[in-house]
């Protein structure tokens, strides 16, 4: 009997395609008319403050939800069907792991039950998990765990890998170690979707940032991208002498001001403008740095603009 390989995912091909999805909890709509596309090879940052959709668009991806409108696609088939198939792998937050055994039982179930499974000693080994293999699941630590759910996330030839907040409880190492293995996954052509609080992961390792607010897509580019669009600068200071910090809340442009005694932290829509008006206050800044933002500043700007404009 001849057996027929899955069809090659072409540069051009959608991995992921939402179309105008979504989904809504009561009077609350979690997503609201998410379109977006993900390609082969990208590692990609889902971002958003709490409540903006990220939980339920992960949901919908994986089939755990049923979208009220739209379409979600995974390899231009159901997302029920591509997980049946061995084509997405996925590391959640929620849900336990299997207690009564150990560590190589359970990658080995998993790898049993994946339709294009790696060699078990291999999966143990990328995740990290060789000097543990033998130690009970229910004996080992949060950093341990999270290892555990990575291994079983790639125990198999996956196009897509879904990951929630992969890397809380990891140390340094740990995560530096994952973070590699994921880029060497987006290197051999699989797609890399990740939720993270950890927005300089985001801004170190995604190709591309999506932001998410209110089920709607704020923003989608790269971290630089990202950064741009928020459109103001970083000013910080120090001044000697009393503070005045009337004259300095008048500064045009401000978005943001903090001050901590003689140090003088700002957000700026137009740097050049504000450090002028600065010089004509009759002030001499020392240490002057002008720089732009970043990411997690950016997101926050983005996010609270928009917050204000739908306010």
């Amino acid at each position: 009997m001849t057996t027929t390989a899955a069809a090659p995912t072409t540069a051009r091909a959608s991995v992921v395609s939402f179309e105008h999805v979504s989904k809504a909890y009561g009077d609350v709509r979690a997503v609201d008319g998410l379109t977006l596309d993900l390609r082969p090879g990208e590692t990609v940052a889902l971002l958003g403050p709490n409540g903006a959709g990220k939980s339920s668009t992960l949901d919908l991806l994986l089939g755990l939800r049923t979208a009220d409108s739209g379409t979600v696609r995974i390899l231009g088939t159901s997302p029920q069907a591509a997980i049946a198939a061995g084509r997405v792998g996925a590391m959640l937050q929620t849900g336990g792991l299997m207690e009564d055994v150990t560590v190589e039982e359970l990658v080995r179930l998993v790898c049993d039950l994946h339709p294009r499974a790696y060699p078990v000693g291999e999966v143990l080994d990328r995740a990290g998990l060789t000097q543990i293999a033998g130690r009970m699941v229910n004996k080992l630590s949060g950093g341990q765990e999270q290892r555990v759910r990575f291994a079983l996330a790639t125990a198999g030839a996956n196009d897509l890998i879904v990951l929630d907040e992969p890397t809380t409880g990891m140390d340094v190492t740990a995560r530096q170690a994952f973070w590699a293995t994921m880029r060497e996954q987006a290197d051999a052509g699989r797609t890399v979707l990740f939720a993270t609080h950890y927005l300089e992961e985001a801004d170190a390792i995604a190709d591309r940032v999506l932001v998410l607010h209110k089920g709607r897509l704020l923003a989608d580019g790269t971290a630089a991208e990202i950064k741009a669009k928020a459109g103001a600068r970083r000013i910080s200071f120090e001044l000697e002498g009393p503070v005045d910090e009337p004259a300095l809340r008048s500064l045009p442009f401000l978005s943001a001001l903090d001050i901590n005694g003689h140090r003088v932290r700002a957000q700026s829509h137009d740097a050049d403008a504000t450090v002028h008006a600065l010089y004509g206050l009759g002030l001499y800044p020392r240490a002057l740095e002008v720089a732009g933002l970043g990411l997690e500043q950016a997101f926050v700007a983005l996010t609270e603009a928009e917050e204000a404009r739908t306010a």
